[in-house]
């Protein structure tokens, strides 16, 4: 019986265009591409830091 791990769905809602290369490499490892696209990840420690790093740019649903 597989436990049910806890989500998060995060969109990408502001071009990383322009930013610091690191948050663009966060952004690409979060595994959003284009604007206003969407993904289900895990929610972990490491997940949720990457999603404080670039907060200006996603927004949590």
């Amino acid at each position: 019986m597989a436990t049910q791990q806890a989500t998060l769905k995060v969109q990408l809602v502001r071009s990383p265009i322009g930013t610091k290369a690191d948050h663009r490499a966060t952004v690409r490892g979060l595994g959003l591409r284009k604007l206003n696209s969407v993904r289900e990840l895990e929610d972990t420690p490491a997940v949720r830091g990457m999603i404080n790093k670039v907060d200006y740019l996603v927004r949590v649903l």
